[in-house]
This record gives structure tokens, C-alpha cells and sequence, in this order.
């Protein structure tokens, strides 16, 4: 294995870490409207992921560092290709954290409920972008022989994208319910068991039908295994939630995520964006890679902090393991 092959497995690790943690982060965020029935129910949903939330972001940050300094083509004309897509979510995360920041300064009722709403909305919206863009990725995207993207917005609203979307969306949801299981407890936890089992079905349809349609368009021998594991880790979930097992049914779908982010990434190799006009324009491994002194480099870089981040964040996981109901809500000063 080359650097550059290193690189490219180590981004595909660091998209699956943003979207394991931020997965939740999102799921947690739609569940303020789906499952809270009152301010102090949305509190103790917005505390769980309160510590963390900021955190898990990083992961969005590192991965699309990493695509510029290891793959400075592919970067370039993933955020061409994708730019009023990007453009949105960057702003979506950034009224995403104000949500956070600012519902309580102050005690109106109304003050908050519109934040809440801004939380909710951003999350349910920024894995649905996530998914469009990804799919869209994996089918290709108008790249003409400059390395350039050739295409118009309108190329990238496709009914692939929108079931990239939609799967995105109801597996970010189904994660957030098995979070919000896992670290709460009282009628809140029973409640959210429950819509797992909902979120799961429509996960497992979605899903299913958006690994089925991967492994159609670029499928693999590895491809099919990493459906086969996403499709275990599903299952596997359903089955732990109904037993009330949330530890294990996270876990579960920490697997069926990474599965899918696998087969994303298996089905591009040896592409790392596709072109729909011209295979012999695709963006590669090979002709979008730095030069092997950067990579090597960035390995050294790469070698010493990455243990560390991860120390810390499991540390900070340690800290707030505790669950939460909402008898550690304070009563609100009005």
C-alpha cells in the first residue's frame, strides 16, 4: 500500500468517525420535534449531546483537511462540483451551533422554542446533504478532461441523490433514538426505544434500497460485504433495542454506519470522484494525490496527534456517561 492509498483509507475513516458521532449529534437534534413532548424534555435531549456536540464536528473539519492536503484535485473539484450544496450546510452548521449558543440566553418561551426549531431543522437537513452529496459522488459527476467539473447544479438533483439523502436521514434518526435510549432514563428512554424500532424500519428500506443501488451502479466483492455487515448491523440493532440491550444496539448501528461509509468508499476505488461524461476522466487515487514528500509528512503529523485526539475525546465520553431524565432539569427562571 502506497501513502497515497493510506490517505485514502484514512479519509474514509474519518468521514465514518463524522458520521458516527455526528450521526447522533443530528439524530438527537430531530428528536427535539419527534419525541420531546415539552421544553424540559427538549433540554434533557439538547444536555445529552450538549458536552459532545462541538466535539464530534471536528471529524467534518479533519476529514475535508486531510482531503485537501492528500488529494488537493479531488478537493478542488469536490467543492466545485458540490459548492451551493456546501455553501448551505456550512451555513446550516453555523445557525446549528448559534442554536446551542444562544436558546438559553434568555428565558422567553418563544426565544427558545425558535431556536429549538433551528436546531431541528438544521439537523435534519445537514444529513440529507451529506447524502445527496455523496451519492452523487459515488454515480459521478460531470468532470471533463481539464479535471474540472462540467456540470450545473442541476446535475447533481437526481433521484439517486435524493434516496442518498433520505437513507442519510432516517439512519442519522434511528442513531440519535438508540443514543437518546442509551443515555437517558424514565419515559423518555421507553419512549425512544420505541421510535427506534420505527426509525429502524424506514432505515432498513432506505437503506437497504441506497446500499442496493451502490452495489448496482460500482458493486464489488467488497462492496457486497460491506452491504452484507450494514445489513447485520441493522438487524442487530432492531433486535438489542426491542430487548432494551442500548449499549449493544449502538453499537450495532455504529457498525451498520461504517459499513455504509465503507461501501461508499469501496465502490470509488480506484476513483476518488467518478465522471459521468468520460471514464478516462475520472479523478483518481493515483493522478489527484499530493507528492510522497507531503504525504510523508502528514503520515508523521497524522502518526502523533491522531492518538492523542482520541484519548482526549474518549475521555470526555468518560466524563459524561452518565443518563439523564428530567429530574436533573432545573426549573427555568422566567
Amino acid at each position: 500500500m502506497g501513502l497515497n492509498d493510506f490517505w485514502f483509507l484514512l479519509i474514509a475513516v474519518l468521514w465514518t468517525g463524522y458520521f458516527f458521532l455526528e450521526g447522533f449529534d443530528f439524530g438527537v437534534g430531530i428528536l427535539t420535534r419527534l419525541l420531546a413532548r415539552d421544553r424540559t424534555e427538549r433540554r434533557v435531549l439538547i444536555n445529552i449531546i450538549g458536552p459532545v456536540w462541538d466535539g464530534n464536528e471536528v471529524w467534518l473539519l479533519t476529514a475535508a483537511g486531510a482531503m485537501f492536503a492528500a488529494f488537493p484535485i479531488w478537493y478542488a473539484t469536490f467543492f466545485s462540483a458540490f459548492y451551493l450544496l456546501l455553501v448551505i450546510a456550512l451555513l446550516l452548521l453555523i445557525v446549528r451551533v448559534l442554536s446551542f449558543e444562544y436558546r438559553h440566553q434568555r428565558s422567553e418561551e418563544s426565544w427558545q422554542r425558535n431556536w429549538e426549531l433551528v436546531l431541528f431543522v438544521s439537523s435534519l437537513l445537514l444529513p440529507f446533504l451529506w447524502g445527496v452529496m455523496f451519492a452523487d459522488m459515488v454515480h459521478g459527476v460531470p468532470i471533463n478532461s481539464q479535471q474540472d467539473f462540467a456540470g450545473s447544479f442541476g446535475d447533481l438533483l437526481t433521484w439517486w441523490g435524493l434516496l442518498g439523502g433520505l437513507a442519510f436521514t432516517a439512519v442519522c434518526t434511528l442513531h440519535g433514538a438508540v443514543f437518546t435510549a442509551l443515555k437517558t432514563e424514565g419515559d423518555i428512554r421507553v419512549r425512544a426505544r420505541a421510535l427506534a424500532t420505527k426509525a429502524g424500519v424506514a432505515t432498513v428500506l432506505l437503506g437497504g434500497g441506497f446500499l442496493a443501488w451502490i452495489q448496482v451502479e460500482r458493486g464489488t466483492v467488497w462492496t457486497a460485504v460491506a452491504f452484507a455487515v450494514a445489513v447485520v448491523g441493522l438487524l442487530g440493532t432492531l433486535v438489542m433495542n426491542a430487548k432494551g440491550r442500548e449499549g449493544w444496539a449502538f453499537s450495532f448501528n455504529g457498525i451498520a454506519i461504517a459499513a455504509v461509509v465503507a461501501a461508499i468508499f469501496l465502490a470509488l476505488v480506484p476513483n476518488v470522484m467518478p465522471s459521468s461524461l468520460n471514464d478516462a476522466w475520472n479523478l483518481t487515487i493515483d493522478n489527484t494525490s499530493s507528492g510522497p514528500y507531503t504525504l510523508k509528512v502528514m503520515t508523521w503529523v497524522a502518526g502523533i496527534m491522531t492518538p492523542l485526539v482520541l484519548l482526549y475525546q474518549g475521555w470526555t465520553y468518560w466524563v459524561f456517561r452518565k443518563r439523564l431524565s428530567t429530574s436533573h432539569i432545573p426549573a427555568e427562571a422566567h
